[in-house]
Protein backbone atom coordinates (compact mmCIF):
# COMPACT_ATOMS: atom_id res chain seq x y z
CA UNK A 1 0.00 0.00 0.00
CA UNK A 2 1.24 3.44 -0.82
CA UNK A 3 0.79 5.44 2.30
CA UNK A 4 1.70 8.59 0.81
CA UNK A 5 -0.36 11.99 1.52
CA UNK A 6 0.02 14.70 -1.45
CA UNK A 7 -0.34 18.47 -0.10
CA UNK A 8 -3.21 20.37 -1.13
CA UNK A 9 -2.20 23.73 0.37
CA UNK A 10 0.24 25.21 2.62
CA UNK A 11 -0.23 28.40 4.65
CA UNK A 12 2.33 29.72 7.35
CA UNK A 13 1.19 30.75 10.97
CA UNK A 14 4.20 31.54 11.94
CA UNK A 15 7.97 32.71 10.59
CA UNK A 16 10.86 33.27 13.05
CA UNK A 17 14.48 32.95 12.98
CA UNK A 18 15.18 28.75 13.40
CA UNK A 19 11.98 27.68 12.85
CA UNK A 20 8.48 28.17 11.01
CA UNK A 21 5.17 26.66 11.73
CA UNK A 22 2.32 26.00 8.82
CA UNK A 23 -1.27 23.92 8.40
CA UNK A 24 -1.27 22.05 5.41
CA UNK A 25 -4.40 20.21 3.76
CA UNK A 26 -3.43 16.44 2.94
CA UNK A 27 -4.76 14.41 0.64
CA UNK A 28 -4.89 10.95 2.56
CA UNK A 29 -4.34 7.51 0.42
CA UNK A 30 -8.13 6.83 1.32
CA UNK A 31 -9.16 10.30 -1.01
CA UNK A 32 -10.39 11.80 2.09
CA UNK A 33 -8.45 15.32 2.96
CA UNK A 34 -7.02 16.35 6.65
CA UNK A 35 -5.38 19.19 7.94
CA UNK A 36 -1.39 18.31 9.37
CA UNK A 37 0.25 21.08 11.18
CA UNK A 38 4.13 21.32 10.70
CA UNK A 39 6.99 22.89 12.30
CA UNK A 40 9.86 23.25 10.11
CA UNK A 41 13.17 23.63 11.95
CA UNK A 42 16.84 24.41 10.59
CA UNK A 43 18.21 21.24 11.71
CA UNK A 44 20.92 20.40 14.23
CA UNK A 45 23.89 18.35 15.33
CA UNK A 46 24.38 16.48 18.89
CA UNK A 47 27.80 15.34 20.21
CA UNK A 48 29.12 12.71 22.64
CA UNK A 49 32.13 13.48 23.59
CA UNK A 50 34.06 10.33 25.27
CA UNK A 51 37.53 10.65 26.57
CA UNK A 52 40.42 8.34 26.84
CA UNK A 53 39.02 6.79 30.05
CA UNK A 54 35.78 5.94 28.77
CA UNK A 55 33.82 9.34 30.57
CA UNK A 56 31.28 11.48 28.63
CA UNK A 57 31.26 15.29 28.91
CA UNK A 58 28.00 16.45 28.88
CA UNK A 59 26.44 19.73 29.69
CA UNK A 60 23.75 20.57 32.07
CA UNK A 61 21.78 23.38 31.03
CA UNK A 62 17.86 25.04 31.89
CA UNK A 63 15.79 24.33 29.07
CA UNK A 64 12.91 27.13 28.87
CA UNK A 65 10.16 25.05 27.25
CA UNK A 66 10.44 22.58 30.20
CA UNK A 67 10.90 24.70 33.14
CA UNK A 68 13.85 22.29 34.41
CA UNK A 69 17.74 21.87 33.82
CA UNK A 70 18.72 18.73 31.95
CA UNK A 71 21.61 16.53 31.46
CA UNK A 72 23.08 16.34 27.94
CA UNK A 73 25.06 16.21 25.00
CA UNK A 74 26.71 19.33 23.38
CA UNK A 75 24.41 20.10 20.66
CA UNK A 76 22.93 23.28 18.32
CA UNK A 77 21.25 24.57 15.45
CA UNK A 78 22.54 24.53 12.08
CA UNK A 79 22.24 28.42 11.65
CA UNK A 80 25.32 29.56 11.31
CA UNK A 81 25.66 30.92 7.84
CA UNK A 82 26.17 27.90 4.92
CA UNK A 83 27.75 25.44 7.39
CA UNK A 84 27.61 21.42 6.84
CA UNK A 85 26.38 19.37 9.93
CA UNK A 86 30.49 18.22 10.48
CA UNK A 87 31.31 21.82 10.67
CA UNK A 88 28.28 22.54 13.49
CA UNK A 89 29.49 19.52 15.79
CA UNK A 90 33.10 20.81 16.05
CA UNK A 91 31.75 24.47 16.30
CA UNK A 92 29.35 23.09 19.19
CA UNK A 93 31.91 21.29 20.79
CA UNK A 94 34.23 23.65 21.57
CA UNK A 95 31.44 26.44 22.41
CA UNK A 96 29.87 24.47 25.02
CA UNK A 97 32.90 21.85 26.48
CA UNK A 98 35.95 24.08 25.27
CA UNK A 99 36.81 20.45 23.54
CA UNK A 100 38.62 19.89 20.31
CA UNK A 101 38.56 15.92 19.02
CA UNK A 102 40.84 13.91 16.80
CA UNK A 103 38.06 11.99 15.50
CA UNK A 104 34.72 13.15 14.58
CA UNK A 105 33.01 9.80 14.00
CA UNK A 106 29.17 10.50 12.47
CA UNK A 107 26.58 8.09 13.95
CA UNK A 108 23.80 9.06 11.67
CA UNK A 109 20.49 11.37 11.72
CA UNK A 110 17.67 11.21 14.07
CA UNK A 111 13.82 12.45 13.48
CA UNK A 112 12.80 13.96 17.07
CA UNK A 113 9.63 14.34 16.39
CA UNK A 114 7.92 12.88 12.97
CA UNK A 115 4.67 13.63 13.76
CA UNK A 116 4.92 17.54 13.27
CA UNK A 117 8.44 18.60 13.26
CA UNK A 118 11.00 18.75 10.07
CA UNK A 119 13.75 18.37 12.22
CA UNK A 120 16.78 16.08 11.49
CA UNK A 121 19.22 15.95 13.88
CA UNK A 122 22.81 14.75 13.38
CA UNK A 123 24.79 12.85 15.56
CA UNK A 124 28.43 12.56 16.70
CA UNK A 125 30.74 10.49 19.09
CA UNK A 126 33.83 12.94 19.64
CA UNK A 127 37.11 10.96 20.44
CA UNK A 128 40.39 12.23 21.20
CA UNK A 129 39.30 15.02 23.13
CA UNK A 130 41.69 17.98 23.68
CA UNK A 131 40.85 20.42 26.44
CA UNK A 132 40.30 24.18 25.99
CA UNK A 133 38.38 27.04 27.06
CA UNK A 134 34.49 27.31 26.97
CA UNK A 135 32.64 29.94 24.54
CA UNK A 136 29.39 29.57 24.82
CA UNK A 137 26.70 32.31 23.19
CA UNK A 138 25.73 34.90 25.01
CA UNK A 139 22.43 33.66 25.81
CA UNK A 140 23.85 30.19 26.70
CA UNK A 141 24.85 29.08 30.39
CA UNK A 142 26.02 25.49 30.54
CA UNK A 143 27.91 23.66 33.06
CA UNK A 144 30.68 21.03 31.98
CA UNK A 145 30.06 17.31 33.77
CA UNK A 146 32.18 14.40 32.94
CA UNK A 147 30.99 10.87 34.21
CA UNK A 148 31.61 7.49 33.30
CA UNK A 149 29.73 6.18 30.34
CA UNK A 150 28.50 3.28 32.29
CA UNK A 151 26.93 5.67 34.82
CA UNK A 152 25.33 8.08 31.71
CA UNK A 153 23.50 4.78 30.86
CA UNK A 154 22.20 4.50 33.69
CA UNK A 155 21.33 8.04 34.16
CA UNK A 156 19.50 6.75 30.78
CA UNK A 157 17.93 3.25 31.90
CA UNK A 158 16.07 5.12 34.79
CA UNK A 159 14.73 7.97 32.90
CA UNK A 160 17.18 10.32 34.76
CA UNK A 161 18.27 11.70 31.54
CA UNK A 162 15.18 12.68 29.57
CA UNK A 163 16.76 14.51 26.17
CA UNK A 164 16.12 12.36 23.36
CA UNK A 165 19.05 13.14 21.41
CA UNK A 166 21.74 12.17 24.65
CA UNK A 167 19.55 8.90 24.59
CA UNK A 168 19.67 7.91 20.70
CA UNK A 169 23.18 8.95 20.95
CA UNK A 170 24.19 6.60 24.08
CA UNK A 171 22.42 4.02 22.40
CA UNK A 172 23.94 4.63 19.10
CA UNK A 173 27.81 4.76 20.50
CA UNK A 174 27.06 1.62 22.41
CA UNK A 175 25.38 -0.04 19.79
CA UNK A 176 28.56 1.10 17.14
CA UNK A 177 31.25 -0.47 19.25
CA UNK A 178 32.40 2.98 19.81
CA UNK A 179 32.76 2.83 23.87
Amino acid sequence: MDFTEKTLTSEYKFEGRIMKARVDTALLPNGKEAYREVCEHVGGVGVLPVDADGNAVLVRQFRYPYGETLLEIPAGKIDHGPEGHLECGVRELREETGYTADRMVYMGEVYPSPGFLTEVLHLYCALGLHGGDCDPDEDEFVETVHMPFSELEKLVADGTVRDGKTIAAVCKARLLGLV
